[in-house]
C-alpha cells in the first residue's frame, strides 16, 4: 500500500495528485497542452473568419480566389483528385473549409469534443498539405505539415484541462451517469 501512495501521480513527473511541494512540475505537465490548444484553436477560428469575410477568397475566379488557388496548385498536388473535387464548386468548398475551421477552432478553444475537434483540425491540415503546400521545398517551409503534427497530441489527449469536456465529465462523475439533473 505504501508503494501505491508514493507512485500516485508519477505519470506527471513524480507529482502527487494533492499538488504538494513536489507537485509544481506535475502542475506544469498537466497544463502542457493548453498553449498548443489555445494557439491552434485561435488560429483556426481566425482562419475561418478570415475566409468568410474575404470576398475574393469566396469567388470561383480572380486574384486571391479559392478557384484560382486550386488551378495554380493542381499539377503540383500529391492528390490532384482532391483538387478536382473542389473545382466542381469552389465557392461551396470555400464555405465548407471556413465552416470546418470555425468548428475546429471553437471546439478546440472551449474544449468541447476536444479529440473530435483536433481530429478535424488534423484532417484539414492533412488535406491542405497534400494539395496546396505539397510542392513546397524544402518541406519544412510549408506550414500545413507542422500544423498536422501539432494536432496529433490533441487528438491523443483531448482537452483534459479548462474545457467543457472536463466540466461535463466532472458533472457526470458527481451525478452518476445522469448528464442533467
Amino acid at each position: 500500500m505504501v508503494h501505491a501512495n508514493r507512485t500516485v501521480g508519477a505519470e506527471f513527473g513524480g507529482a502527487g495528485l494533492d499538488g504538494g511541494a513536489a507537485g509544481m512540475r506535475g502542475q506544469w505537465a498537466r497544463h502542457a497542452l493548453l498553449p498548443l490548444r489555445l494557439f491552434l484553436g485561435a488560429t483556426f477560428l481566425y482562419a475561418g473568419i478570415d475566409k468568410l469575410t474575404d470576398p475574393a477568397f469566396l469567388s470561383a475566379s480572380g486574384a486571391g480566389s479559392l478557384g484560382e488557388t486550386l488551378r495554380q496548385v493542381h499539377d503540383a498536388a500529391a492528390f490532384p483528385q482532391l483538387i478536382d473535387l473542389a473545382q466542381h464548386n469552389p465557392v461551396l468548398f470555400g464555405y465548407a473549409i471556413a465552416a470546418g475551421e470555425l468548428a475546429v477552432g471553437l471546439g478546440t478553444l472551449v474544449g468541447l469534443l476536444g479529440r473530435l475537434a483536433a481530429f478535424g483540425g488534423a484532417l484539414i491540415s492533412l488535406m491542405l498539405w497534400l494539395t496546396v503546400s505539397w510542392a513546397t521545398t524544402p518541406y519544412y517551409y510549408g506550414n500545413d505539415l507542422a500544423y498536422l503534427m501539432a494536432w496529433v497530441p490533441l487528438v491523443l489527449a483531448g482537452a483534459p484541462r479548462f474545457s467543457l469536456d472536463s466540466a461535463l465529465s466532472n458533472r457526470r462523475k458527481r451525478h452518476g451517469a445522469q448528464l442533467y439533473g
